[in-house]
């Protein structure tokens, strides 16, 4: 079944989109559209090196972009204050360096997007000697509230998103 479907959740999102984007559900659309969601993943498997992403928790995923999109919202303000209401002399702007647990290459590509898409911090580097993450900050106050922020409300989702045991059939953890 994985040869023909590797990822079904994908396949799944990939017809049911094709057919919001047509706005019909006539034989031809899910013709279409499952033969999209079937042929879409297999096409993409040789750009998956580390294969599909799987995700343990669901619901961590919503409360993660909750918080990500609270989050961008409250920075595009402050940015925007700081843009527009204070003079370039009393911006901060700097480097630091966030320890990272993450290993996971799925969950660092999603800490790299969410980083990335709030307004005022950059995704520098990642230091694979020392394991962590340089960032830019636009207007830096207190470095270590930068670095609690980044591993609770970003780190400590998405280990729990993608490297969470997976269960067994008993529903035990292995």
């Amino acid at each position: 079944m994985r040869r023909w479907i590797p990822s079904p959740m994908l396949s799944i999102s990939l017809l049911l989109t094709w057919l919001m984007l047509n706005q019909s559900l006539e034989a031809a659309h899910w013709l279409l559209g499952g033969i999209l969601a079937i042929v879409g993943p297999i096409l993409a498997r040789p750009l998956q090196p580390h294969g599909y992403a799987h995700i343990a928790r669901p619901l961590a995923l919503l409360r993660l972009l909750g918080m990500s999109g609270i989050e961008i919202v409250r920075s595009c303000f402050n940015v925007g204050g700081i843009i527009l209401f204070r003079r370039s002399e009393g911006v901060n702007s700097q480097f630091i360096r966030v320890p990272l647990e993450l290993r996971s290459p799925h969950g660092l590509a999603l800490l790299s997007c969410l980083i990335n898409t709030t307004p005022g911090t950059v995704w520098v580097d990642l230091l694979p000697d020392r394991h962590e993450l340089l960032l830019h900050v636009f207007d830096l106050h207190d470095e270590r509230w930068w670095i609690e922020t980044i591993k609770t409300r970003y780190e400590r989702p998405i280990i729990e998103l993608f490297e969470a045991p997976r269960r067994t059939g008993q529903g035990e953890s292995t």
